[in-house]
């Protein structure tokens, strides 16, 4: 399974917006969804987000602030090509503005305007969580057509289990 990053960009201690892109081409082109992408090799995880996040939305954060929030099993039985353990990270702080890339448009919502209707439908189970600022993992498992939810499970992450795969 391959290693991959997803970055939430926020306004507020609690959030009051946080930024989502929407997937203009590749794999979930049509929803809304954070910054990220696969790990290179040799890359850690904080490192990919950094990199995902400069090359989608324009904006360079620093790795003291990516904040861990959630280790998340994205598995497609159907398409196993497309399962995924993802590192899920918020920051609160950037430079730069916000800007569309090839791949993505990026859009800042309020927290109680969340398109989830538009996002993949695992969206609906973690993003509270982690918007709620508690760090989660969990574990999908996708139907036959690799959209509905077939099975799910959440847990706290505990703190031990907060560090990050290959560093």
């Amino acid at each position: 399974m391959r290693d991959a990053t997803l970055c939430f960009l926020i306004h507020g201690s609690p959030p009051r917006q946080v930024l989502l892109g929407l997937k203009k081409i590749g794999f979930g082109a049509g929803k809304y969804t954070g910054f990220g992408g696969k790990v290179q090799p040799g890359e850690t995880p904080k490192a990919a987000a950094i990199r995902e996040l400069e090359e989608e939305a324009g904006v360079q954060v620093r790795e003291k602030d990516l904040r861990p929030m959630g280790q998340f099993a994205f598995l497609f039985p159907a398409q196993s090509s497309w399962s995924q353990l993802v590192h899920v990270f918020m920051a609160e702080s950037w430079k730069g503005t916000p800007k569309e890339s090839r791949e993505m448009a990026p859009a800042w919502f309020s927290i109680d305007e969340i398109p989830v209707d538009r996002m993949w439908e695992d969206g609906a189970y973690w993003l509270p969580h982690i918007l709620s600022g508690e760090p989660i993992q969990a574990r999908f498992i996708f139907d036959a057509d690799n959209e509905t939810i077939a099975d799910v499970e959440i847990k706290p992450l505990d703190i031990a289990d907060r560090g990050e795969r290959n560093g």
